[in-house]
């Protein structure tokens, strides 16, 4: 059974910089796009990122392009999501999801919606404040 195992999260202050690490078990990322969500407290889940599978393109949110970027090493079966310049709003359950290469083909891009990923990770949280 495949799974996604994150970490990483913790306290930091305003403009520092985190890396988060998603860890695919039971299969080889080889076959996943990858996207990482974030949820802050009363808000909606957020798409913040995604890598592609297929040809590694990346997508990201307006609110997090240029400090955050996704990648992925194939060898070790993970994708990390370095986070700088972080602000006390980037505070949130930060999670990775996986689109298997079968259903990406539907997926509207940018694949930034919630709905188009089948696979879950159980989170881990990010805090930014002085």
């Amino acid at each position: 059974q495949v799974q996604f195992v994150e970490s990483g999260g913790g306290s930091v202050q305003p403009g520092g910089s985190l890396r988060l690490s998603c860890v695919v078990s039971g299969s080889t990322l080889d076959y996943y796009s990858i996207g990482w969500f974030r949820q802050a407290p009363g808000k909606e889940r957020e798409g913040i990122s995604c890598i592609v599978s297929s040809n590694d393109g990346t997508y990201y949110a307006d609110s997090v392009k240029g400090r955050f970027t996704i990648s992925r090493d194939h060898a070790k079966n993970t994708v990390y999501l370095q986070m700088s310049s972080l602000r006390p709003e980037d505070t949130a359950v930060y999670y990775c999801a996986a689109i298997p290469d079968s259903d990406y083909v539907n997926v509207p891009l940018p694949p930034l919606s919630q709905y188009d990923y089948r696979y879950w990770g159980q989170g881990t949280r990010v805090t930014v404040s002085s």
